[in-house]
């Protein structure tokens, strides 16, 4: 991931305005890492929140503190126990971790000032001694009893930002260093929030990218074997991105904070930018109705410009509207196919099968590749064909096509071919 480039095209409306009436008053809990904080790109970060709270989007934010301990360690000359509040905090550190804290607090406020936002900071974590664990006394480490959520809705319903900072307190006033990423969790389940989006340094990242998107199976099982490849900062928001689906929020985002609007990208977009991790994910395959076309030329745009797919008009999917399918993921549109059908040669031709990029290799070409073959099937076809002009290796490994000659293209599909230009390969299979 880079900082040196912006990764979303903000003035698309058309593309956001498709998710701003599923988030309006929906309660996003935002965890920035106290790194991303100092960096230069934190004042994008705001602008970006400025955005999601003009759309009607609710906004917690949680910010770590790890960085400015560390520094303020260094500036005093004091030796740390622990610095981001999953070791042992001893009163040295817990006196270093509450300056630290209440120092970044301060620069957020004012950074949110300057966006025009209204925001408060708040104890609503209360928080017990972590305890002896291991046979360690971890001292004034705190675990999060519970959270004040009424306190925390108050402020959301007067358009207020609550700001927590890794800070918990007891009922006798006693202060405890709490970890920002587990606190963002139990901030977000006693919310019922639609997400938490975790904002990480770029150092926190590994070289090989983390998928787009991945089930709580799949992350426990990413954590089981690539642990010891992953930076600390992504194993622990990793395990709390599980731990918070298995708590009823349905998606936690990991995303680089030092990249320009990577927040608005991973929310506003089909691309996304960051990791996803999901649970209960509701998929359907259904058709198109005249308001899905824009949906499905925005889907497919990116392939025709770089001429996968042939160029279709609105007018020519109006046509044919109900030779389309789309596939959705949780009611977002993902991946899309059209059977063209021509009963009187008993075929039928595959035709814009596209899943968007950021959902690939999950299994969803093949899914609709196997929908197409079946629907065909029930229509009586005898034969399928495809025309590809880079894809042609992949229907024929995962669909099971085989190479032909443009002779088997029904009469009128085999004009259009030879007036396109586009000398694309034709590919058929026998449909038992």
């Amino acid at each position: 991931m880079t900082n040196d480039r912006s990764v979303v095209n903000v003035s698309d409306l058309r593309e956001i305005l498709q998710y701003v009436p599923r988030f309006r008053e929906r309660i996003f809990v935002i965890a920035v890492d106290g790194e991303v904080a100092a960096s230069e790109n934190f004042a994008n970060v705001l602008l970006d929140l400025a955005v999601l709270r003009s759309l009607s989007v609710k906004v917690v934010l949680v910010h770590g503190a790890s960085h400015q301990v560390v520094e303020l360690a260094k500036e005093r000359g004091i030796a740390l126990t622990n610095s981001d509040g999953t070791g042992v905090t001893d009163e040295a550190t817990l006196e270093l971790s509450i300056s630290a804290a209440i120092r970044l607090t301060n620069h957020v406020m004012e950074g949110l000032s300057a966006v025009d936002l209204r925001a408060a900071y708040i104890n609503a974590i209360i928080a017990h001694p972590a305890g002896i664990l291991g046979g360690q006394d971890f001292q004034y480490t705190g675990r999060v009893e519970r959270v004040d959520a009424k306190a925390l809705r108050l402020l959301l319903d007067e358009g207020i930002v609550p700001l927590v900072p890794p800070l918990g307190f007891d009922g006798e006033g006693r202060t405890y260093r709490v970890n920002s990423d587990v606190a963002a969790v139990e901030v977000a389940e006693e919310l019922s929030a639609a997400k938490i989006i975790y904002l990480a340094p770029a150092s926190a990242f590994p070289a090989k990218p983390l998928p787009r998107q991945l089930s709580v199976t799949e992350t426990l099982e990413l954590l089981k074997k690539s642990r010891a490849d992953l930076s600390q900062s992504v194993v622990s928001k990793l395990e709390c991105a599980a731990r918070a689906c298995g708590q009823g929020v349905r998606r936690v985002h990991l995303l680089n904070g030092g990249v320009n609007e990577a927040l608005l990208t991973e929310i506003f977009s089909h691309e996304g930018f960051g990791t996803m991790v999901y649970s209960n994910e509701y998929q359907q395959v259904r058709r198109i109705f005249k308001k899905d076309v824009r949906a499905v030329m925005s889907l497919i745009r990116q392939s025709v410009q770089g001429e996968e797919l042939v160029r279709r008009t609105r007018a020519e999917i109006l046509e044919h509207l109900e030779d389309y399918w789309l596939l959705e993921v949780d009611k977002t549109p993902v991946a899309c196919v059209a059977l063209h059908l021509y009963p009187h040669e008993a075929a039928g031709e595959l035709a814009c099968l596209y899943v968007s990029k950021a959902h690939e290799n999950q299994g969803y070409g093949r899914k609709l590749m196997a929908f197409v073959e079946n629907l065909a099937k029930e229509k009586g076809l005898k034969r399928l064909f495809a025309l590809s002009t880079q894809a042609f290796n992949y229907l024929q490994q995962k669909g099971g096509f085989s190479e032909a000659s443009p002779e088997i293209l029904p009469a009128e599909r085999r004009g259009k071919y030879e007036v396109s230009g586009r000398n694309s390969k034709v590919l058929a299979k026998v449909l038992p």
